[in-house]
This record gives C-alpha cells, sequence and structure tokens, in this order.
C-alpha cells in the first residue's frame, strides 16, 4: 500500500513548525509587551478600538490585507487624536463612520460591512463604557471585552474571511493574553 507523500522531514521540525505559528508568537509577543509595560484599562479598551477598527476598515475596503495596514493606522488614528487634543475615541468613531459610509458608496457585499459596523459599535461601546468606570471595574471589563474579541477573531479565522486568517489568528493571540491578563490585574488589584 503506497502512502501519500508527506511533507520533506525539514518542515516537520519544531523550528519549522514554530514559524509556521508567527501570528500567533507576534500575538502573544505584543500581549507580554504591553502587559510587562504596566497594562491598564486605557490601553486595554484602546487594543479593542483599533481591532475593531481594522476589521471595519478591510470590510468597508473590500480588501482583506487592509486590516494588517489597519494595524498602523489606527495606532496613528489614537495618537492623532491624542495630540490634536479631541481624544481617541472621537478620531476612532469619526474615522469608523467614514469608513462605513465608503462601504456603502463603493458597494462592498453588505452583510460583511454591517457586521463588522455592529462590532465596532458594540465592542468600542462596552471598551468605551470600561474607561468610565472606577479603574478596579473598569480594568475587568476592559480585559474581558478584548478576550471576547479573541472569540470574533476565532470566527473569522474559521471562515477565513473579511480579513486574513494571520491577522485573525496574531488577533486571538493577543486580544486572549492582553484580555485576560489586564482583567485578572482588574481581580487582584
Amino acid at each position: 500500500m503506497l502512502t501519500p507523500p508527506g511533507p520533506p522531514a525539514a518542515d516537520r521540525t519544531p523550528v519549522r513548525q514554530l514559524l509556521h505559528r508567527w501570528p500567533t508568537i507576534l500575538g502573544l509577543a505584543a500581549a507580554t509587551v504591553v502587559l510587562s509595560n504596566g497594562a491598564d484599562q486605557d490601553s486595554a479598551a484602546t487594543t479593542v478600538g483599533v481591532a475593531v477598527l481594522c476589521y471595519l476598515a478591510a470590510a468597508a475596503l473590500g480588501r482583506p490585507w487592509i486590516a494588517w495596514a489597519g494595524v498602523l493606522g489606527g495606532s496613528a488614528v489614537v495618537v492623532a487624536g491624542e495630540v490634536v487634543g479631541i481624544g481617541r475615541w472621537v478620531v476612532l468613531g469619526a474615522v469608523g463612520a467614514v469608513l462605513l459610509a465608503v462601504g456603502l458608496v463603493v458597494d462592498v457585499p453588505r452583510r460583511p460591512l454591517l457586521a463588522q459596523a455592529v462590532a465596532f459599535v458594540g465592542f468600542g461601546g462596552i471598551a468605551l463604557l470600561a474607561l468610565a468606570l472606577d479603574p478596579r471595574t473598569g480594568l475587568v471589563l476592559a480585559g474581558l471585552t478584548l478576550a471576547a474579541h479573541a472569540g470574533w477573531d476565532a470566527v473569522y479565522h474559521h471562515r477565513d474571511a473579511v480579513v486574513p486568517r494571520s491577522l485573525a489568528e496574531a488577533c486571538m493571540g493577543l486580544d486572549l493574553l492582553l484580555g485576560l491578563g489586564v482583567a485578572v490585574l482588574g481581580l487582584t488589584a
């Protein structure tokens, strides 16, 4: 009986297997950096805001790769909001509204666009609420919101839709570790 050839032995080495999971490693490394530098409810909530903006941008423009660019773009939006003095959440909301309008005008598929718009409002709204609460409760809520977004990442990773699977995988690592880490900090503070 002939067995189909598998990947070459070199491709099955632990190093190759680890390199194949680069998005997970990237997400976990980013979460570790944020946690080791004193994560707080603001950093967790902002991470939620940037994450949902990346998904909305990809859906609104009909280009999954835009989500990776959105990581840098969303971070720039946050910084710009603070530098200009109007606040990151005002700018995140404005950019989200513009993206939704662009998606409606360029006629991308409505279902993914509306799903990402609802997620933007839902996850973003809860993250914003977390900032209005006392620090300990806000820390737990922001962390749990970010961890819940890892479930959103898992759905889109499984579907291989809206964003690249690599981005969804990286975000799962980031969102889950940072979110649960922040929530634990809130519970033990």
